[in-house]
């Protein structure tokens, strides 16, 4: 069972992201990694949707010119946004959840 402040700090993990998307997160992972097995679950989490993301957002960025990509950004822009709260959410609640359509660069 994870304690109250494993919890907070992996569910700070996702909220952090919303203001400072990559220094945010990567403070709070880099400060708990060692102490909490959970904790560096949820960061690992948290990178592998952000280097995901980031990396759709480029391709979808060159799609603009093709007039496919303003849609797909807008989409992107609503799973960034959600899947962020889903995942800070699960992480309160204690459990190792996974964000859905991301690859596995640190696992």
């Amino acid at each position: 069972m994870n304690t109250k402040d494993e919890r907070i700090f992996a569910m700070l993990i996702y909220l952090s992201s919303l203001l400072a998307p990559l220094l945010g997160p990567l403070v709070i992972w880099f400060l708990k990694k060692d102490e909490s097995e959970f904790v560096d679950f949820h960061g690992r989490n948290y990178f592998n949707f952000f280097i995901t993301s980031t990396i759709a957002g480029f391709i979808f960025g060159i799609l603009v010119f093709v007039a496919i990509g303003i849609p797909l950004l807008f989409l992107l822009g609503i799973y960034v946004f959600v899947f962020t709260i889903i995942g800070a959410i699960k992480a309160y609640d204690g459990d190792k959840y996974v964000i859905p359509f991301t690859f596995k660069f640190f696992f």
